[in-house]
């Protein structure tokens, strides 16, 4: 009877709670009527907003009281006074009334009908009683009952948590509307709103920077340099976007951080723009983030509950549509018209809408990817003249000539045991013709102009970066990560709980951390894991090896002539290709692993865990990406022994050599391919497909007959509820990285490379803009002043890049050697008899047995005497096959350049580091101008308020009355 008397109770209060629901709406805490279920129905209105009809599943009678809980009456009465009209919420980011603006959406699995859903705490009382009381069917599985009521506890638990959390967000003074299985089934949906006054309260926890109405003229430094920049506005007229927002004005708003005691400075006479959309979303994620739910396993915030599966996805909204008859003019749509379009590529990107819209850590990303790709053209420009420079004078170049021609009769020793015969050297006359395109005496130049250029895009880039600083207001910005540092992640929150509760410590006791003691399993871990992956590199970089030779060998012994001619072409291209394919597969495994290995150190913050994550990524994509290629340029070639005295490895693998030409035309083929190959493949192609692929993934779960008919309904949180989720900028500054790495570390051997990243970069622009724009969901406005640690990384690449093309120059290239030949050997100062030099002998009776090459008569003569390319005495000298006085010459010439080409250069680029200053002299003068009017501002507004005092005028005080929640 007792239960009878529960079930009954809990109906009657679900009743009460129904009518309390008509008559209670939106009021606030004062305001509330009391009645039959007034407190319950008080908790519930309060937390979340009530739903249309067609989500409730009420009557058609009941429809009329219903729908006027939809708009509040307080909302109501302020936009009929001030004339506003509610925004439509199929278009617009809106709460169901028009009025409040959806800042953030949560998103939870939905298993149960909504009617048994949407219950009080004291129905779920009602059904948990109702459970116990009754019995499976005779026909059920007992198996299957017992998992369908886990099941159901998990759920009811994690929607207990949900409830709790929404709970503390509505005491922060979040507002929320909930949906749940209206048009998409399975997923809820939690809109959340800040009101005005939570906006100003976290506005100054957060100590934004807003414009107050004081302006002030910005001067563009002498009357000539702001000649030259009218001169050059005009020039570029035709390359700027569309948008207000890069219009250079002449006035600009002084900023100073918000504050509720200073509105007064503020110009608050709009406040639906004062804090615009993405400034909005970052304040709700705040507040997420630090909003505790002790039901969950580590009481963090969001980040907590989406890894427990409470909450599925979190994302701030785009602002609107961008295509269709009913899209209005939007923030998006001008991006998607003025900057996400292949058809403006010559345009300059609106930076300054950019930033607004995704804020500055995005906007910062774009503007370095433009600054690097505007300094490639330069860079650009010289390689292609450099590669011409190759092309005019390849008729005249003396070495090539003397390996073209016949009457020398050179015969060179086999490339392989056995199998490989003798050959003639003028069967090498392309390679050496094709390596003359970059082994020119431009090349030392280039390789010198390319060091310096990667300096002045770094100085200019700290220029641009200081000069956004200064119009984005965060020159006096601290790193948003610097003043959380109190606010851990929340894995690292569970494991110091864990640690505490071992040492029967309360969980929030502040001495209570994890200590270098405590990381030690995953310290070792990460090293023996990361010495394990460069080591597995290394051993793709040697089956790569192992198979060049065996497949050279194979086409040598194959009597099909199609399959003999162009032997070292086909295995260079081949080699080349498999080395992309196995970049491509392994640089994602690679990023897996390093987040795995990440999350195992369990660092403290955020900043903390990106630039861990980004360290491990980058040292393992750039081992696998240039592993390959320091191999071609540096090893291959020189550990291979002469003929007669091989080296081996794996018992019969001879170490492969280089061509006569040297191994540079077989770089500059690796390097082309791998390019390219990533460019196309692995950046457009998968950045283009793999979003597609899934966005058409996650709406197969609709009919596809109705799909069409949804897609016009589908409301604004709906809609962006089916883009992809956004992941972070690090793929895409790791992408810009390597290739950077690419065109600086190895440019003496492909002068091209610039040109290549050139026209991929003006591809990736529009790329990547049209990926944030439509593509994805709108990410989280994160507050930066630079790029962080990318900066880093590029400054210690291009450091690197002059002792690698120093090397380059000295060991892969023929440019050493030649010099010392014609200013120590040539007999007329001149290159004429340079191969010749370059050869050694061999006396083919030396061969070891079993090594001799099968076919010998095939030239039609008896071979006594073959020819390879190294410096050793002759067999007939006084120390046969030694090296000779021209070897170490030339390797003292070698080690020579190294040193002088490294200072000189490092010493150019720091001359060129300490002539360019890092802040603009107008922006310098701008930022002691605005601290001047600071200061001035206050003095004035603190006069007047003594003014006031003295006449005894109390009206202008700060603004303390608790303005409406419409934003």
């Amino acid at each position: 009877m007792k239960g009878e008397d529960d079930v009954n109770t809990a109906r009657k209060d679900e009743e009460a709670d129904g009518s309390g629901e008509k008559l209670l709406g939106f009021y606030s805490t004062e305001e509330q009527p009391s009645g039959p279920g007034g407190q319950d129905g008080m908790w519930r209105n309060e937390k979340y907003e009530t739903l249309p009809l067609d989500v409730k599943g009420t009557d058609e009678d009941n429809s009329k009281g219903t729908k006027d809980l939809l708009y509040p009456q307080a909302a109501l009465r302020k936009a009929q006074q001030g004339n506003e009209r509610p925004k439509d919420p199929k278009l617009w980011p809106y709460f169901q009334d028009g009025l409040r603006r959806i800042d953030y959406v949560l998103t939870y699995h939905v298993q149960k009908p909504q009617s048994t859903r949407k219950q009080s705490a004291k129905s779920f009382l009602f059904c948990k009683f109702r459970h116990e009381q009754s019995s499976p069917p005779a026909h059920e599985d007992p198996e299957l009952a017992a998992q369908k009521q886990r099941l159901d506890y998990h759920e009811d638990d994690q929607r207990l948590r949900r409830e709790e959390f929404e709970e503390n967000l509505r005491e922060m003074g979040l507002e929320m509307e909930r949906e749940e299985g209206n048009k998409i089934p399975g997923v809820g949906f939690l809109k959340i709103h800040a009101p005005w006054e939570v906006l100003c309260r976290e506005a100054e926890f957060m100590k934004l920077k807003m414009p107050t109405f004081k302006k002030y003229k910005v001067s563009q430094g002498s009357s000539i340099v702001e000649k030259v920049n009218m001169f050059m506005q005009k020039v570029t007229a035709t390359l700027q976007p569309k948008v207000g927002e890069n219009r250079t004005e002449n006035e600009k708003h002084l900023s100073y951080p918000f504050s509720r005691e200073k509105q007064h400075l503020f110009d608050l006479s709009d406040r639906n723009s004062f804090f615009d959309s993405k400034t909005r979303s970052s304040i709700v994620y705040e507040i997420l983030k630090r909003t505790k739910c002790t039901r969950a396993k580590y009481n963090m915030g969001i980040s907590s509950l989406l890894g427990s599966g409470v909450y599925t996805e979190a994302y701030p909204l785009h602002d609107g549509d961008i295509d269709g008859i009913n899209a209005e003019a939007n923030d998006r749509k001008i991006l998607c018209e003025e900057w996400a379009s292949y058809s403006i590529f010559y345009k300059y990107q609106p930076i300054g809408l950019i930033r607004k819209y995704f804020g500055e850590k995005v906007g910062l990303y774009f503007a370095w990817l433009g600054v690097y790709t505007q300094m490639l053209i330069p860079a650009a420009i010289v390689g292609v003249i450099v590669f011409l420079y190759g092309c005019v004078t390849v008729e005249d170049n003396i070495p090539s000539m003397e390996v073209c021609d016949e009457r020398n009769n050179i015969t060179m020793c086999p490339m392989c045991d056995r199998a490989c015969s003798y050959w003639k050297l003028v069967t090498a006359c392309g390679t050496a013709r094709a390596s003359h395109l970059f082994d020119n005496a431009a090349t030392v130049f280039f390789a010198i102009f390319m060091a310096l250029w990667a300096t002045m895009f770094m100085e200019h880039w700290k220029r641009r970066q200081m000069r956004l600083n200064y119009i984005w207001d965060l020159t006096s910005f601290e790193d948003a990560e610097g003043k959380q540092k109190s606010q851990p992640r929340a894995e690292y929150e569970f494991h110091v709980m864990k640690k505490s509760l071992k040492k029967e410590k309360s969980p929030m006791e502040e001495n209570v951390k994890l200590t270098c003691r405590d990381r030690m399993p995953a310290y070792m871990t990460i090293i023996i894991m990361m010495f394990f992956l460069i080591f597995l590199t290394l051993a793709i970089v040697f089956g790569v090896v192992l198979y060049r030779v065996s497949i050279m060998t194979a086409l040598h012994m194959s009597s099909t002539p199609t399959f003999r001619t162009n032997i070292r072409a086909t295995v260079k291209t081949t080699a080349a290709i498999i080395n992309l394919i196995i970049i491509i597969i392994m640089d994602e495994v690679y990023g897996a692993i390093a987040r795995w290995l990440t999350i195992m150190e369990v660092p403290k913050t955020d900043k903390s865990f990106e630039e861990r994550l980004i360290f491990k990524t980058f040292i393992l994509k750039f081992a696998n990406a240039f592993t390959p290629i320091v191999y071609l340029a540096l090893f291959r070639g020189r550990l291979i022994g002469r003929p007669g005295k091989y080296i081996y490895v794996m018992g019969s693998y001879r170490m492969e050599e280089c061509a006569h030409a040297g191994c540079l035309m077989e770089l500059c083929i690796q390097l082309c391919i791998t390019m390219l190959g990533k460019q196309l493949i692995q950046n457009n192609l998968f950045e283009i497909g793999v979003p597609k692929l899934k966005k058409m993934l996650r709406q197969r779960k609709i009919d596809k007959k109705h799909q069409e008919e949804l897609n016009k309904t589908l409301h604004r949180h709906e809609k962006d509820h089916f883009l992809g989720p956004f992941v972070g900028l690090n793929p895409e500054y790791m992408e810009m990285i390597i290739q950077f790495g690419m065109v600086t570390l190895f440019v003496a051997s492909f002068p091209l490379a610039p040109l290549f990243a050139l026209l991929n970069n003006i591809i990736e622009i529009r790329l990547d803009a049209k990926k944030f724009v439509t593509e994805l969901r709108r990410p989280i406005a994160v507050r930066a002043k630079d790029i962080g640690i990318w900066y880093t990384l590029l400054r210690g690449i291009s450091k690197v890049a002059v002792i690698v093309n120093a090397f380059v120059i000295s060991f892969t290239s023929d440019f050493i050697p030649r010099l010392v030949y014609q200013y120590m050997y040539s007999p007329d100062g001149t290159l004429h008899g340079f191969v010749n030099h370059t050869l050694s002998y061999f006396n083919v009776s030396h061969f070891q047995p079993g090594t001799e090459p099968m076919e010998s008569m095939h030239l039609g003569y008896k071979v006594e005497v073959c020819r390879y390319k190294d410096y050793r005495d002759p067999p007939w000298s006084d120390t046969p096959y030694e090296f000779s006085r021209q070897f170490w010459a030339i390797l003292a010439a070698r080690l020579a350049f190294i040193i002088v080409f490294q200072n000189v250069v490092m010493l150019m680029s720091d001359f060129v580091d300490w002539l360019i200053p890092d802040i603009p002299k107008d922006i310098s003068i701008q930022i002691h101008k605005e601290r001047n009017l600071i200061v001035e501002l206050f003095m004035k507004q603190e006069q007047g308020k003594k003014y006031r005092n003295t006449i005894g005028d109390p009206s202008p005080q700060p603004l303390r009355s608790r303005p409406s929640s419409q934003a």
